[in-house]
């Protein structure tokens, strides 16, 4: 790179963090602002500007403003006050955003619940929330009573959008309320820095936990999207990823009504659906995650995908291999990748577009910014130290797992944590650099190049080892996902009696008959000996989590046993070279150690 190219690149870097930093420059956890204020300030300036598009619905700034107005109100009328807990089981609908705008107005708190769970792990999430009232859309009333039977504690059942059973009418009892002004002073005394939801993790590698979110920390995610993406009063944001994850429900939702813009929502994601919305209802942006864009990206053509009005769109997990491919299909002027999760204090933004990364912190910002990479053992799954008992910074082009520095002094690399103690001592690391400091555990393994460019490697845990080398299941699904005839890849590792080690697997979704011997060049090709899949589990769809997630928990539980397993399984076999159908009889030649591999 010359150097005309790298001043440009470091003077739209800090031009973009810039406009970043003054976003949210005026949230701070010792202040009283709340995110109700937020939009309520917009609501008194600004009461006819579009604040929500649903369908054949408009809801303006004022409408949205008096709808929260009677959510607080129906609140209060049922003793609902400062600090408890509302939990919130609802599909994507205008009435989730006013539900937790007006929770918000009187200092309670709320539970966004995946509304895709049922049963135990439903119980488990309402369970630990602490909630005594349920708003329940009426929609999901099968997914709840999977669960009710499993509830530890009485809760009184609000159901919204329909008739059900043994609940309350939540419309009718909303609409019995006044939608004037909520009085200011309800919030009296309340500091930005008190928490206001509970976001679950994806509970893809277990049951979900609930991260405690700070009204601070709302603000910050939704304001850091709005500074990342530069949105302005006039956007606005086509959201269908699910409200009750950050990525959506915090970060585009709130980008948007924090600058007086408006969300246009759907209900659920649509491929064949997503760019005529975009065009029917005016987007400027929206907010993807990885496998929403990979979805995009193989749907049919359009011949009105490109007639868009997109300008920018912000998310994460869009892979490399999609990138490209997926910008220049749709005419996209601008990709914002970002990394975070919800409870972590590790967050960066890809703020120039540059392909593949997921963020970048030169040097000249490692103070401001202090995420650090540090060399991580994937065999026994912990940091490596020295001699002296300190983990070591990990080299350019290194993988290792990041972290971020949590310092009580500075808010924003606070770690708020979970409900649960024990799982919130689990992501900190003690002593990293220098004795008694703390660092939050990110569980991914990332790396950095040498202009501060961060790179996505793999999740921790997804990572293993193989004839004594690391395999990272990201780039194994990379290849995968190039060839022709498998449309999704799911990549993992079992165990194989007396091997060293786990094997490489993949679950993957094939279109059409899969030509096995290009299969095998491919991978030849493309990856190492000790990284090509021994096992391939050949499966109609992919099973993933409300937000696209894979989930691997259960397939590596199954492993590669065919009388066990209805899909069919290929392996690599030895003897041929080729993959060939797994057989009981190879299986128990592969269990007894006949066959090694």
């Amino acid at each position: 790179m010359g150097l005309l190219e790298t001043a440009k690149r470091e003077k739209n870097y800090v031009s973009s963090m810039l406009a970043l930093l003054k976003t949210v420059k005026d949230v701070k956890p010792d202040g009283s602002l709340t995110v109700a204020d937020l939009i309520e300030d917009w609501a008194l300036r600004k009461p006819d500007n579009l604040a929500i598009i649903f369908e054949d619905r408009e809801i303006t700034y004022g409408e949205l403003d008096a709808a929260a107005n009677r959510v607080a109100r129906w609140a209060e009328a049922n003793g609902i006050g400062r600090g408890d807990v509302v939990a919130l089981v609802m599909e994507n609908k205008p009435e989730y955003i006013t539900t937790w705008y007006g929770i918000a107005k009187l200092g309670a708190r709320l539970a966004l619940i995946n509304n895709n769970l049922a049963g135990s792990a439903l119980a488990h999430t309402l369970n630990i929330s602490g909630a005594d009232h349920i708003i329940l859309d009426a929609n999901l009333i099968e997914n709840y009573s999977s669960a009710a039977d499993k509830l530890e504690r009485e809760m009184k059942v609000w159901a919204q959008g329909g008739d059900v059973q043994g609940a309350e009418d939540w419309d009718k009892a909303i609409a019995e309320q006044d939608g004037s002004l909520y009085p200011v002073t309800a919030r009296r005394g309340m500091k930005t820095k008190d928490n206001f939801v509970y976001i679950y993790t994806s509970g893809t590698t277990g049951l979900p936990k609930a991260a405690n979110i700070s009204h601070f920390r709302f603000m910050m995610i939704g304001l850091g999207f709005a500074g990342a993406t530069r949105i302005k009063e006039a956007d606005r944001m086509y959201m269908t990823l699910p409200l009750y994850h950050a990525t959506g429900g915090v970060g585009g939702t709130v980008a948007a009504l924090s600058q007086g813009a408006a969300v246009i929502l759907r209900r659920k994601f649509s491929a064949s659906a997503f760019f005529d919305d975009c065009i029917k209802y005016d987007a400027t942006m929206f907010t993807y995650i990885g496998e929403l864009c990979r979805y995009l990206l193989n749907a049919p053509e359009n011949p009105n995908e490109r007639n868009h009005k997109i300008r920018n769109c912000i998310g994460n997990g869009l892979r490399p291999e999609v990138w490209g491919p997926f910008q220049e299909r749709y005419a996209l002027p601008n990709i914002v990748e970002f990394y975070g999760s919800t409870e972590g204090n590790v967050s960066l933004f890809n703020v120039d577009s540059k392909p593949g990364a997921i963020g970048r912190v030169p040097n000249y910002m490692l103070k401001l910014l202090p995420n650090r990479i540090v060399k991580f053992d994937v065999e026994n799954e912990d940091v490596i130290r020295n001699e002296d008992g300190f983990c070591i910074e990990a080299d350019f082009d290194e993988a290792g797992e990041a972290i971020g520095k949590i310092d009580t002094s500075n808010p924003r690399t606070s770690f708020e944590g979970y409900s649960n103690k024990e799982a919130t001592e689990k992501k900190i690391l003690r002593d990293v650099f220098e004795k008694g400091d703390m660092w939050f555990r990110t569980g991914d393994l990332l790396k950095k190049d040498k202009h501060g460019y961060f790179y996505f490697v793999d999740r921790i845990g997804d990572t293993f080892r193989w004839k004594g080398e690391n395999v990272a299941t990201s780039e194994v699904g990379e290849v995968l996902s190039h060839i022709d005839g498998i449309e999704e890849a799911n990549v993992y590792g079992v165990e194989v009696p007396g091997a060293d080690g786990r094997a490489g697997m993949a679950s993957v979704v094939v279109a059409g008959d899969l030509d096995r011997a290009n299969l095998r060049k491919i991978l030849e090709r493309d990856l190492p000996a000790y990284a090509r899949p021994i096992f391939l589990r050949l499966q109609g769809e992919m099973e993933v989590t409300g937000t696209f997630k894979h989930r691997k928990v259960d397939l590596v539980k199954e492993g590669f046993d065919p009388d066990q397993i209805a899909d069919p399984i290929i392996w690599l076999n030895p003897a041929t070279g080729d993959y060939d159908d797994l057989t009981a009889e190879s299986y128990a030649a592969i269990i007894d150690g006949s066959i090694r591999i």
